[in-house]
């Protein structure tokens, strides 16, 4: 997919016009991990929604950057499966965690997180998704749907403030008597033989950004 999306008019006139919303793909990585230690810094490998991603590989399609008229890579945000708990009969509740979610801080205010955001939720409806959480600031995430009025009998697997423990149901009623822990439930990264940059790379997949 490729969507793109302008600028709203009162932006300064600094900013490119224009920037693209896409897939990312391998020649992306190096650019989106330089833009999360840009935008969140050293802290962003120690949060508790690493646990969930840690070894995992994204949903599928649902890994977006965007791109600056001139090709440069402005943000991102990926969305990874996850088991929400179980529901009232004790069967695993199905679900998607959203995160990181980063713009480059010289592009702050341009609405590339919300055309991210937008795009991200529009695309998990679009493949079939239910529901999707994330751990963030909530009057940020509120203009997307995302309350903590589901996530109440939830919880991370680590340290995070219970307050910031959000989501947004696609289909009405997914999360209703959901409880428990969060857990991974993606599919596994690959193993194989790996430089020391990839290594960096890997670790760096499993950080929070605005989301986290």
């Amino acid at each position: 997919m490729n969507a793109i999306l302008g600028i709203e008019n009162n932006i300064a006139p600094a900013f490119a016009p224009l920037f693209a919303i896409a897939d990312e793909n391998a020649r992306h990585v190096g650019a989106r991990e330089a833009l999360l230690d840009r935008a969140m810094g050293d802290g962003r490998r120690r949060k508790s929604s690493e646990k969930l991603r840690r070894g995992r590989l994204p949903a599928k399609g649902l890994a977006l950057i965007a791109q600056s008229a001139e090709g440069l890579l402005v943000g991102t945000v990926r969305l990874w499966n996850i088991q929400a708990g179980l529901d009232a009969s004790g069967s695993p509740v199905a679900a998607l965690l959203l995160g990181p979610l980063a713009v480059d801080p010289s592009m702050e205010g341009c609405g590339i997180g919300s055309a991210l955001m937008r795009h991200a939720i529009a695309e998990a409806a679009r493949l079939g998704h239910a529901a999707i959480l994330l751990v963030g600031d909530p009057e940020y995430y509120a203009r997307f749907g995302f309350s903590a009025e589901k996530t109440g009998e939830l919880a991370m697997p680590g340290p995070y403030e219970k307050h910031r423990l959000l989501a947004l149901e696609i289909m009405p009623g997914h999360l209703d008597g959901a409880h428990g822990i969060l857990r991974a439930s993606g599919k596994a990264r690959p193993h194989r033989i790996r430089s020391k940059a990839d290594q960096s790379s890997e670790i760096a997949d499993d950080c929070d950004a605005k989301a986290g």
